[in-house]
């Protein structure tokens, strides 16, 4: 873990701005070593890799779930995440919200928009989710809170073009609050950021920055994960 470097990046965000450490891949004496300088915020990516660190580690870490994630592996984090970033359909808010009964619990959950030009990232276009919220009543399901939006901006070195992904989302954001969102005031995070553009996102208005690399260094994707 590099000490300097999160020290540097927690010294360097405003006080509205959460830093959460993506320690996906990486082993838990690194989780370890970032939980003895105060951080509580942890990522992981797969369901099953975070059971077992949530099993192993101190129980006030708040673990967030920030990949893809798969119908049939949310039961394996239901019982204690603490914010799920990446919903991308109807059929997994269902999901969770139901996974989230049965432990009598309201899940907090972020909507994921794609706003990258890359193909390969996920997330609702803002027609996709406007359709989806003039078609089911969110508030109906009981066991899930949505609390705000995530997106990841292109992998380019054209900071307006990261800029401008950025100010999409948080113009994503605000419309669902004035539309959608009006009365809840939990409808309030706007995750966006990572390790190579996070003061970008921070600039347009991010209250979440997800950063691993910068923290922890290269990612181990050869760390046997059984997901």
């Amino acid at each position: 873990m590099n000490v300097d470097k999160y020290q540097e990046i927690c010294r360097s965000l405003p006080p509205h701005v959460q830093l959460i450490a993506v320690s996906k891949t990486k082993p838990e004496s690194d989780i370890e070593a970032a939980y003895a300088l105060g951080q509580r915020h942890f990522g992981e990516n797969k369901a099953q890799e975070l059971k077992k660190k949530y099993e192993d580690l101190p129980k006030d870490i708040l673990w967030h779930f920030i990949g893809h994630l798969q119908t049939n592996k949310i039961k394996y984090i239901i019982p204690f995440v603490h914010l799920i970033h990446s919903i991308d359909s109807y059929k997994l808010l269902e999901e969770v919200n139901r996974q989230a009964e049965k432990h009598q619990r309201r899940v907090a959950c972020l909507l994921q928009f794609h706003i990258a030009t890359e193909e390969t990232k996920f997330g609702f276009s803002w027609e996709e989710c406007e359709e989806m919220l003039q078609q089911h009543d969110l508030h109906s399901l009981k066991n899930v809170e949505i609390v705000g939006v995530m997106g990841m901006a292109s992998l380019t070195e054209n900071r307006g073009q990261i800029h401008h992904e950025f100010a999409t989302l948080h113009d994503y954001f605000t419309r669902l609050k004035t539309k959608y969102f009006t009365t809840q005031d939990s409808f309030k995070e706007l995750s966006m950021g990572m390790t190579d553009d996070y003061p970008i996102a921070v600039e347009e208005g991010s209250t979440m920055i997800r950063v691993g690399s910068a923290i922890f260094g290269k990612r181990n994707y050869n760390l046997p994960v059984n997901d």
